[in-house]
């Protein structure tokens, strides 16, 4: 139970920290961008190699593919809900949505492994990776519409959830269906492509300009060379 503890901390940690960087530094535009990218490569990494290809290797296309769909439309529903409700300002929440989202899901795939006693250090690592740019671009938008302590409270809560997930799967793995992980894996592939689609390529580009795919490579690199 200590090491699941000290697995999700490594989630939750640099989520946290990308949060407080997000609203204490007031980072340059083309920097925000480069981190953008970079969290977006370093998701797509996780995507094919952590969330769904174990998913189709267990449960096939039509399964893993109609779980990895489910993701994508439940977070472009829920992005679309908040951007009508927030306009300019859901950035932020979507990048927040977004990590819980797909955090959650990888969270309890963490979990899941350290049950079996497999490490999952990989995944751990991917997950990591792509939680500090995400949050440090999310809170970063959430400056103009909350207070620092507001935000840094929301962004807090979400990353003791995160947490408390990995904790609580770990403990409970054995009751879970032998389906269910991989089908949650893919559904949090579904909805990270969502999040890269929608909410940071987008933004990153915007912000960044075209340079920004060499950062969206390097964070592939990086992310697919710590899994290797």
């Amino acid at each position: 139970m200590l090491t699941a503890l000290w697995y999700g901390l490594g989630t939750a940690v640099p989520l946290f920290l990308g949060a407080a960087i997000g609203l204490l530094y007031n980072l340059p535009r083309p920097v925000l961008a480069g981190l953008m990218a970079f969290g977006a490569g370093a998701m797509v990494a996780a995507v094919s190699t952590e969330l769904f290809a174990p998913a189709f290797a267990d449960q096939g296309l039509w399964a893993a593919g109609g779980a990895l769909m489910l993701g994508t439309v439940v977070y472009v529903v829920a992005d679309r809900v908040i951007e009508n409700m927030l306009g300019p300002a859901a950035l932020g929440w979507a990048l927040m949505l977004g990590a819980l989202l797909d955090g959650v899901p990888e969270n309890a795939a963490l979990g899941t492994t350290l049950a079996a006693g497999s490490g999952g250090i990989v995944l751990l690592v991917a997950v990591a990776v792509g939680n500090i740019p995400e949050a440090v671009a999310g809170a970063a938008s959430m400056r103009s519409a909350l207070s620092h302590r507001s935000a840094l409270l929301i962004w807090g809560v979400t990353a003791v959830l995160l947490v408390a997930v990995v904790v609580v799967v770990t403990a409970f793995a054995d009751s879970l269906p032998e389906a269910g992980i991989p089908l949650i894996q893919a559904f949090a592939g579904g909805a990270t492509i969502a999040v890269i689609a929608d909410s940071l390529m987008p933004e990153a580009y915007r912000e960044g300009g075209w340079w920004v795919g060499i950062c969206t490579s390097l964070g592939f690199l990086v992310a697919f060379a710590l899994g290797a």
